[in-house]
């Protein structure tokens, strides 16, 4: 059985699992790996990602926590990626490292990536890492249907709870 339909990320996420793995790598050494616990203090930083690519093809990638008392939470979307270049692709909402509160055990965080048809046009605003809007009750099965992305062709995804960093982090956002 794969992860992803053994944690629930399918059906409950995406209808599907995706064929392609994206390998994502932290400045702190760690690896995403299929649901391998991380700790928020480990994942902090915005990873290094790849995924296979189709040549001239752009891309969206997104990172979500579906757990989060909120309801699902957007802590990552660039779309129109070139290929894998993510620092030519239009940043929407700024990488946001996890932050489950005290008590709520593991969260999964999960990234998918989409082959978009074409560059998309959006009038979404861009949130900093220092930002909530937009980014609570976000459903990115929604989001990629509106877009005519169909299913992610990529996926990984990683566990973390509560560790120290969460104040931390929690004191960098503005909630209002």
């Amino acid at each position: 059985m794969s992860p992803l339909r053994r944690d629930g990320i399918v059906p409950d996420i995406i209808d599907s699992v995706p064929k392609n793995k994206i390998t994502i790598k932290y400045s702190s050494g760690v690896e995403v790996n299929y649901g391998n616990e991380l700790t928020p203090t480990q994942v902090k930083d915005k990873p290094q990602v790849n995924w296979p690519t189709e040549s001239g093809a752009y891309y969206s990638i997104a990172m979500i926590d579906p757990d989060a008392g909120t309801g699902r939470f957007k802590h990552w979307l660039t779309i129109n990626i070139p290929g894998t270049d993510i620092s030519q692709g239009l940043t929407l909402a700024d990488y946001m490292g996890s932050g489950p509160p005290q008590g709520t055990g593991l969260h999964r965080y999960i990234f998918l990536v989409y082959k978009q048809p074409d560059v998309l046009k959006t009038d979404e605003i861009q949130v900093t890492n220092r930002r909530i809007d937009g980014r609570i009750n976000w459903d990115i099965r929604d989001w990629a249907k509106n877009q005519n992305l169909g299913e992610p062709v990529a996926a990984n995804y990683y566990k973390a709870q509560y560790d120290d960093y969460v104040p931390i982090l929690f004191k960098q956002i503005d909630f209002s």
